[in-house]
């Protein structure tokens, strides 16, 4: 298949190009920095420049396509949520997909699927209730940002598109994303568990990630929502112990919750509270992780 990929530099979208092109695909990645992208992804990668938000998507060079993968979206953990900061986080998602959608009207044959970025945010703050795809949404800021970009691309529903919603939890990686950051105190022997540590940290392996998008692509049935995220989510306590466990350091040095909303501001609410995210609708599907276990994860990414 032809696949157009927003976001394809990023922690996922990367990856995600090379394990299309290793299945036989040919992957099209749409880029703000068409320069930029292309020294990142190399060669053998097309790339096509747009600004979402201030021109429409060249139809011309898309025209054709099987399917878009749309993981475009401003890093949300790249600092303090200002007001000018959480503008461009909704942004940065709904106009990409908005214009994604627009672009369809006007091809001549559109793609049979559209798989489009969210989160588990769009649940909210949760305590110890499993959330399923069917679990109603939050009112929080990421819950309504969540919300609105999941309605964009619904949008292309209409135009008799198949359209599958990622609700993605922490994705583990090695080279970025959480786990680099929360490993760090660890190695300094400064580890141990954020706030009270009975918030749920809901996670994934990045190779599931990315094999899920695969089985989004190729599982015909499979619309909507789902959730992105390991069968066996962990408290925040049990993460630091696995974290301990794996790298040999102690889990001792506990943050307490005001030193991380005095240094993160309304950030902080996404460490201090969190979902017990469960991927039924994947299992369901018969999708087989092949991380289910946190320490294996862990393990996997942090053990050379």
């Amino acid at each position: 298949m032809k696949i157009v990929i927003t976001g394809g530099t990023g922690l996922l979208g990367r990856p995600l190009c090379k394990l299309l092109k290793r299945a036989g695909h040919e992957p099209v990645v749409v880029s703000r920095n068409a320069a930029s992208a292309r020294s990142k992804l190399g060669p053998g990668v097309e790339v096509v420049q747009w600004q979402p938000g201030q021109e429409r998507l060249p139809v011309q060079a898309l025209d054709g396509v099987d399917a878009v993968i749309n993981l475009a979206g401003e890093n949300i953990g790249a600092g303090r949520w200002t007001a000018t900061r959480k503008a461009a986080i909704l942004s940065s998602r709904v106009e990409t997909t908005r214009g994604l959608v627009e672009a369809f009207r006007g091809f001549s044959t559109r793609p049979g699927i559209l798989i489009s970025g969210s989160a588990i945010g769009y649940y909210g703050p949760h305590g110890d209730e499993e959330l399923t795809e069917t679990a109603p949404p939050g009112t929080d800021f990421l819950a309504r940002v969540c919300q609105a970009w999941e309605e964009e691309a619904y949008k292309a529903n209409e135009l008799g598109i198949r359209v599958v919603t990622l609700r993605t939890g922490i994705v583990l990686a090695r080279e970025g994303g959480s786990l680099p950051r929360m490993a760090l105190p660890f190695r300094w022997y400064l580890g141990g568990p954020l706030g009270s540590g009975k918030q749920w940290l809901s996670w994934v392996h990045r190779d599931d990630a990315l094999e899920i998008i695969r089985f989004a692509l190729e599982q015909p049935t499979l619309e909507g929502p789902i959730n992105v995220t390991a069968p066996r989510p962990a408290r925040q306590m049990e993460f630091a112990a696995a974290l301990s466990q794996v790298m040999k350091r102690p889990s001792w040095l506990r943050i307490p919750a005001i030193i991380l909303k005095a240094g993160l501001g309304e950030m902080a609410d996404m460490l201090l509270t969190g979902q017990r995210v469960i991927p039924a609708r994947l299992v369901a599907a018969g999708y087989r992780f092949r991380y289910a276990n946190l320490v294996d994860a862990l393990r996997d990414l942090l053990v050379r």
